[in-house]
């Protein structure tokens, strides 16, 4: 796409959650006109964007109709009807990621397959059919059990540690990947141009809540040797080149005990990775996703300072209009910024929003993050 009409462009997201609503507060500077699909009346977009249509992001003719309208479609999340997709594709309409690769990405049996294929460092697997099927593979236990498809913000993940675990395995298409016994979790966001420009911003470390598998806290840059994060970057690089994708690639990763990196997941989308570097790196992944499906330059993803980043959940025992708790506290100490979701219903252990904080000691970072997961609260 030629540099000088990209503003021209509309641009239409599949997905108005806070993903969409970050990449719109992105557009604004630069007058881009965003239209959005959702099927929740209330979404978080609704409000911010050009133009918002309720509907499914699954069903066919809600999705092409909704792309025949704009210049250029990309999603905030991948569970959406492919084939509408690539009917728009066919017809002429950029669309990015490409719908193959979404499809690719949506099974993570073809994950896997496609890690496999192109001789990508992963952790050994079996695929499935159901609970049946798992009682054939139990030399292969303990090991992580995943739906092949729908599985989304850590649901449909259940480690199987041994044969009397069987009954908690899923009775659906998935695959069993062997565990992992590793030592940090990483991630790399990087980004790829029609044209084949690559950049990749700094792995990050990520700590998971222990019951729901959501990231609880992210550390930037990740506390690893040099010749780790390299090869974690290195290795985002090579999957977005072998998929041939364009936009934005989330590339969830395990560093072993011995020091391998092996790929676990990855989003074709911005990411909760990646909610940092709106204020820690001189280009957030917003903007890069934008630049990366509009044909714009890449930008610089050099990091500003050290950063961490808190996720804020709906506290446990909650449910119905949200209050948040803390936030003066939080706000009057330097180097923190609260962004809120715009969702004004809390449940618990929804994503209502996330906290970043500035600080180029590691130690005191940390200190600083775990206070303010503590001080911060998303009640009803």
């Amino acid at each position: 796409m030629a540099q000088q009409n990209y503003q021209q462009k509309t641009l239409g997201i599949l997905g108005g959650g806070q993903l969409g609503r970050m990449v719109i507060q992105s557009a604004i500077n630069y007058n881009l006109s965003i239209h959005i699909l959702d099927p929740d009346e209330n979404a978080p977009c609704r409000r911010i964007c050009q133009k918002f249509t309720q509907g499914n992001l699954k069903d066919f003719d809600t999705v092409y109709n909704f792309g025949r309208e704009v210049d250029i479609i990309t999603i905030e999340i991948e569970h959406v009807n492919t084939q509408a997709l690539k009917k728009l594709e066919a017809e002429g309409k950029k669309v990015f990621p490409q719908p193959h690769i979404i499809e690719l990405i949506q099974d993570k049996r073809s994950q896997k397959q496609f890690y496999r294929e192109n001789g990508l460092p992963t952790s050994e697997f079996v695929l499935v059919e159901g609970k049946g099927d798992i009682a054939q593979h139990l030399d292969f236990l303990p090991a992580v059990n995943k739906l092949g498809k729908e599985g989304y913000d850590g649901r449909g993940v259940q480690l199987i540690p041994s044969a009397e675990d069987i009954d908690k395995a899923f009775d659906a298409p998935g695959l069993l990947e062997k565990f992992v016994d590793f030592e940090k979790e990483l991630a790399v966001i990087v980004a790829r141009t029609e044209n084949g420009s690559l950049c990749a911003f700094p792995s990050v470390e990520c700590a998971f809540h222990p019951e729901h598998n959501l990231v609880e806290f992210l550390f930037s840059p990740a506390d690893v040797p040099d010749a780790i994060a390299h090869r974690a970057e290195k290795l985002a690089i090579e999957v977005i080149e072998k998929l041939g994708m364009v936009g934005l690639l989330a590339v969830e990763l395990f560093v072993t005990k011995t020091g391998e990196v092996l790929i676990n997941e990855i989003a074709p989308r911005p990411h909760n990775s990646g909610h940092h570097t709106i204020e820690a790196n001189f280009t957030s992944q917003f903007e890069q996703h934008l630049r990366s499906i509009l044909g714009m330059p890449l930008g610089d993803t050099g990091i500003r300072s050290g950063a961490a980043m808190v996720n804020l959940l709906g506290e446990a025992g909650y449910s119905g209009d949200a209050y948040v708790e803390g936030m003066d506290d939080a706000l009057a100490e330097k180097g923190v910024y609260i962004h809120l979701y715009g969702k004004k219903i809390t449940k618990p252990f929804r994503k209502m929003g996330h906290v970043t904080i500035l600080e180029n000691d590691l130690g005191q970072l940390k200190e600083k993050a775990l206070r303010l997961k503590d001080t911060i609260k998303i009640k009803a």
